[in-house]
């Protein structure tokens, strides 16, 4: 196990290096401070051309060989985009798809090799994804798939709120009949685990309905909550687990229910995502619950409109940061 007290080395991959994430990442860089490393895991030209238009300080390239010996400060670890095209902000291409991807691959083999102590991943586009060819519907899936982990979830994470999510990146139409009394289950105990361990004391654990109201007791539902939540909840308070529910989406996330909840489990992508950017879309962390590895992540997309041009916010990838580190 990492000693707190060591220097921690992170990983920060830029993401789609057409979107927001190179700027976000040389700003991040560019007041980094203290006995922590960082290294940009990205093409050392997209990150050049960006500090030059933004006016932002670039860092030293290290060799990718040389990365187990980089103790403080900052610095470039440079995987070139296979293209003989340049890029331009805002458009995303087969080949910066499978770039990001590459990125990602190479980072979680370091992580697992112990080069890094924890990564970061910056936001990808996920068609750009799909044109290169690449079949994960995102990091997420991607990573638990090189780290062998088949029991893992979604944390999205703020001062305000934290969610975790039983299905993620599935047509709505499907949740339904993906969800099962032990998925239900397992994502329980992984938001009262990962919750009670940054609380340190028992966390409070809210499940909410798929359907309107909860179900109303089978009126607006075909007793998934009976059938299907219920039973994943009375497993978990079996197991000494502080949780209550399926109580109604659509009151979950009130003021007063926020104050007495650590974390949500929530049935589907939207119905935890919607309430948590609503609330914190600038400060949350996307984690990953389950993986041998920290990853940490922004909660934004790429904005590719408004890409490279100094304007987007980079606090969610800041948080991550410092999160990463936290966790490491």
């Amino acid at each position: 196990m990492t000693n707190p007290s060591q220097p921690k080395r992170i990983g920060l991959t830029i993401g789609e290096p057409a979107g927001v994430g190179p700027e976000l990442a040389l700003r991040v860089a560019s007041d980094w401070n203290g006995a922590d490393s960082l290294c940009l895991i990205g093409d050392e030209n997209v990150l050049q051309d960006v500090a030059r238009r933004l006016h932002l300080p670039c860092p030293p390239t290290i060799a990718a060989s040389a990365l187990g010996d980089h103790r403080s400060g900052v610095a470039i670890v440079s995987l070139p985009i296979e293209s003989d095209d340049a890029v331009s902000p805002g458009r995303w291409t087969a080949a910066t798809g499978e770039a990001s991807y590459r990125w990602v691959c190479e980072a979680v083999r370091w992580t697992m090799e112990g080069s890094l102590g924890a990564i970061v991943t910056g936001p990808i586009q996920k068609e750009a994804w799909h044109a290169a060819g690449v079949t994960y519907p995102g990091h997420t899936e991607l990573i638990a798939d090189l780290t062998g982990t088949r029991n893992f979830r979604m944390m999205l994470t703020a001062p305000e709120i934290t969610c975790v999510l039983v299905t993620i990146h599935v047509p709505l139409a499907d949740v339904a009949e993906m969800l099962t009394v032990d998925e239900i289950y397992q994502t329980i105990r992984l938001a009262d685990a990962a919750s009670s361990r940054s609380l340190r004391r028992p966390a409070n654990v809210v499940v909410l309905g798929l359907n309107p109201h909860a179900g109303e007791n089978g009126l607006f539902s075909h007793q998934e909550e009976e059938n299907i939540i219920a039973p994943a909840i009375r497993r978990a308070a079996a197991d000494g687990i502080r949780v209550t529910g399926p109580i109604s989406p659509d009151t979950a996330f009130t003021a007063m229910r926020r104050r007495e909840t650590d974390v949500y489990v929530c049935m589907y992508h939207d119905q935890g995502l919607i309430p948590l950017k609503a609330l914190a879309f600038d400060d949350a962390v996307n984690v990953t619950l389950g993986l041998p590895i920290v990853r940490t992540s922004v909660d934004h997309g790429t904005a590719m409109d408004i890409a490279w041009q100094g304007t987007a916010s980079d606090r969610s990838l800041r948080a991550a940061t410092r999160m990463a580190i936290d966790l490491a």
